[in-house]
């Protein structure tokens, strides 16, 4: 397998590349429309061929390059069915495989942050967007956020899988790449350590953040899946 860990300064997001070797056939977890130019130049170097952009949810901090990427390299987009992306090319729901060359993906739904956030599982790693950060969470304070809900998630959906799961975040503000089930079960300081439901939601309640910056602008573009509505205000769909 081929693997790249890349990283969007600005909102601080996490984009991964993962591509088959004997294919060729590669995905893009949650890119950033910024980044285009970087992903096509790195496709090439790497002698690869994009054919899906998985996102984790629909973004309020970041605007997504699936519409870009979908226009210029005829790769199709994947948002779960309850994101509020209907320019999707795939509206996939809890439990769905997917596999690209040798590379096999679950869709496991783990909403909470949104309605729509899902974590992509491998045999060996989980990228679990804004659902489970490493050592830390996603905020449920806006977009359907649902703080019982995102306990429920991380504890049932990700924290049963085995505790040598790598987990790759959709974003870290501390200079963590990776870490594992069992390390943030025993040591993530909001859902780890036997933190009861009830305390999460105390602790989720009392956060008092920031509204966020871009929510305005990102949302609606990644409701469009990053492409500007048109007249009408319906979004650009391609037919696959």
């Amino acid at each position: 397998m081929i693997f790249r860990q890349l990283f969007e300064t600005d909102t601080s997001t996490y984009t991964y590349l993962l591509g088959c070797e004997r294919t060729r056939r590669a995905v893009l977890i949650d890119p950033v429309d910024t980044q285009v130019g970087k992903y096509e130049d790195l496709l090439r170097q790497l002698d690869l061929r994009l054919v899906y952009t998985l996102e984790t949810h629909v973004h309020a901090d970041h605007v997504t390059a699936a519409g870009l990427l979908r226009e210029r390299l005829q790769s199709r987009s994947v948002v779960h069915r309850d994101a509020g992306a209907r320019c999707a090319d795939l509206l996939v729901t809890d439990g769905v495989p997917l596999q690209v060359g040798d590379l096999e993906f679950e869709v496991r739904h783990t909403p909470g942050h949104t309605a729509g956030c899902v974590s992509y599982v491998m045999s060996d790693r989980v990228f679990t967007g804004d659902a489970l950060f490493i050592a830390g969470c996603g905020r449920t304070d806006f977009q359907q956020g649902d703080a019982g809900l995102l306990y429920d998630s991380i504890h049932r959906r990700l924290f049963t899988l085995p505790p040598d799961t790598l987990v790759f975040p959709g974003h870290d503000y501390h200079g963590n790449t990776v870490s594992t089930i069992g390390r943030e079960m025993a040591r993530n300081p909001r859902v780890g350590g036997g933190r009861s439901q009830e305390e999460f939601i105390a602790l989720m309640s009392e956060l008092e953040l920031d509204y966020p910056k871009d929510i305005d602008r990102a949302l609606p573009a990644n409701q469009a899946c990053g492409l500007r509505p048109a007249a009408g205000g319906a979004p650009r769909v391609r037919c696959p």
